[in-house]
């Protein structure tokens, strides 16, 4: 079974949305979600689940609402394509730190880049449903105006690096059988 790695919006940035990374973990194992690991304090968890990834994320984004008061968002991708989101940096020229992913949960408008504002020389690019971003003096200072990520989640590509390496370790690794997943005869004999 596939590694599924869900990016969280708005959790543990700019004071909003504070989740820790350990009750984010129990709510993804509530939730019937397996072999649970979260990466960095920025809304990243990756799991096992025997639910498409429409329908995890959909489950996780309600059951944060109940702990947050707000559905933040959660895009939910595989290694596979994360590794395609690798591949397909359009500025292998960029430090890794300085070039951002932003997520989005369906593919990017035509017209995504037309209202972009980018005083400190940033670029973007859009592929589908992700929009990269160069930031040549950092995010942090950057000026940037790009409507079309106000709801998307943005990772810099270290993260997603990170984010990849774990997902095939995870995968080349059995899970613990779960007694969840189990029919309660086999349990009974356990």
């Amino acid at each position: 079974m596939p590694v599924q790695i869900a990016l969280l919006r708005a959790v543990n940035v700019g004071g909003t949305g504070a989740l820790k990374m350990t009750e984010l973990k129990a709510l993804c194992e509530d939730l019937g979600f397996r072999d649970v690991k979260t990466h960095i304090q920025s809304g990243n968890v990756l799991f096992r689940s025997d639910l498409s990834k429409g329908a995890a994320g959909q489950a996780l984004d309600a059951g944060l609402a109940r702990i947050l008061g707000k559905a933040p968002g959660v895009m939910i991708r595989d290694r596979m394509e994360l590794e395609a989101i690798i591949a397909g940096n359009p500025f292998p020229e960029a430090k890794p730190n300085y070039l951002m992913i932003s997520f989005l949960s369906a593919p990017a408008p035509r017209d995504a880049l037309d209202r972009l504002v980018a005083p400190d020389g940033e670029r973007a690019h859009v592929a589908g449903c992700e929009i990269y971003v160069h930031y040549p003096n950092g995010s942090g200072r950057s000026r940037l105006v790009l409507p079309a990520i106000r709801h998307a989640t943005a990772r810099n590509l270290n993260t997603v690096v990170k984010l990849v390496e774990l997902a095939r370790e995870r995968e080349e690794t059995e899970p613990a059988l779960s007694t969840r997943s189990l029919p309660s005869y086999l349990i009974d004999r356990l």
